[in-house]
């Protein structure tokens, strides 16, 4: 039965607080610290000197307990890929280097941050190009972090804030080209333009990070035009595959025609000192004729025919002579008198010659021969080198 029960009898004196059927009200919390206090001998006038040395050396051993426990708490390592970011009563202080260091728990606090590692971020979306079309663009971004303390205090949040400066550098190089070129010929275009544009925001916000790559994932068309653009980008392709393989062809062909270029031009050339050679052979024949035709002008004239003459039917097997006065026309078969001769490989000139027949000489017979008993006319002159 509790103390303060209806028929409890004598047992009401038994108040734990003391109230001793007073009124029933909250218990007074003084009183009962003075009564915890006497137990522990610290009231009446010090009688319990002892109790009072026991209360300050278990403080004292509690303080030091205390006191271990947070020179301890403040030991800690940095990795190392990370640098830490120490802050001092919620203030930047330094940037610690990995190891293990000390801080003052309570008041520093170290946050760290991988500044090795190579960070990833997509980023895709639907886009408007110069030439009003839509596009889907993929692409990938790798970075990594290398100022710890603009990365942790420059903006709210880094990555947020990156994710949202590579969508906008993005579409703005998207809505300065042409779909054509995102599509086919332009992506590395478009490739370094968002990479630049990315950095430039990144050292304005300074953010500090640093760009490592920026891949050009895929640029197409959107589904209900897909199949139309699969065919424009097959037939660019063949365009390009026909231009290499013309330019391989013209690679392979242009040294043969520069060859037969340059044969040309040394036969031309070769052909153009022969004649000339010849010519100037020709000229320098008739100038050595003409003082033997100035002496005997009419035995030359019948040595140059004769000659001329021996050099025309030394190139034909069959002579035709056409006899004057006579009617008749004598056939020489050359041919045949050459064959039956064969034995003889270097046959003479006077074996295969046939002579004519003797004509009366006349004044104006252009086969009459000189006289060579004439005083102005040398022998020798006559010699034209037949055997």
């Amino acid at each position: 039965m509790a103390w303060n029960e209806p028929g409890n009898g004598g047992n009401k004196d038994r108040d734990p607080w003391g109230q001793k059927g007073k009124e029933q009200g909250p218990p007074d919390l003084d009183e009962v610290f003075k009564k915890l206090t006497s137990k522990f001998g610290g009231g009446k006038g010090g009688k319990f000197s002892g109790g009072a040395n026991f209360n300050k050396v278990g403080v004292s051993l509690v303080l030091g307990v205390l006191a271990v426990i947070w020179v301890v708490s403040g030991f800690y390592t940095i990795k190392e890929a990370e640098r830490g970011v120490v802050l001092r009563l919620g203030q930047y202080s330094k940037t610690v280097e990995p190891g293990l260091s000390w801080l003052p728990t309570f008041v520093d606090r170290v946050t760290p941050v991988d500044v090795k590692s190579i960070r990833s971020m997509p980023a895709s979306g639907s886009m408007l190009t110069k030439d009003e079309n839509v596009v889907d663009v993929k692409m990938d971004i790798q970075y990594r972090v290398i100022n710890s303390r603009e990365y942790l205090f420059s903006v709210t949040n880094p990555d947020d804030s990156l994710h949202q400066a590579i969508d906008s550098a993005l579409r703005f190089v998207i809505g300065h080209t042409t779909m054509d070129d995102v599509i086919t010929t332009g992506r590395e275009v478009v490739r370094q333009s968002t990479r630049e544009n990315i950095e430039a925001i990144i050292d304005e916000y300074h953010m500090g990070i640093e760009l490592v790559d920026v891949n050009f994932l895929s640029a197409r068309p959107p589904e209900a035009v897909k199949d139309a653009f699969d065919d424009a980008i097959a037939a660019q392709e063949d365009e390009q595959r026909y231009i290499r393989e013309a330019e391989a062809y013209a690679r392979a062909i242009e040294p043969t025609a520069r060859g037969k270029v340059k044969r040309i031009e040394q036969e031309a050339q070769a052909y153009q000192q022969q004649i000339v050679l010849k010519a100037q052979g020709e000229v320098a024949r008739f100038e050595s004729l003409l003082p033997q035709y100035q002496l005997a002008p009419e035995v030359t004239r019948q040595r140059l025919y004769l000659e001329t003459m021996e050099a025309v039917y030394s190139n034909t097997t069959k002579v035709v002579v056409d006899t004057k006065g006579t009617g008749n026309m004598l056939y020489l078969p050359l041919d045949k008198i050459m064959n039956a001769n064969a034995a003889d490989t270097k046959p003479t000139r006077a074996a295969n010659t046939v002579p004519a027949p003797q004509q009366p000489a006349k004044s104006n017979n252009r086969y009459q021969y000189p006289d060579t008993n004439s005083s102005n006319v040398r022998p020798d002159r006559f010699n034209t080198g037949r055997n």
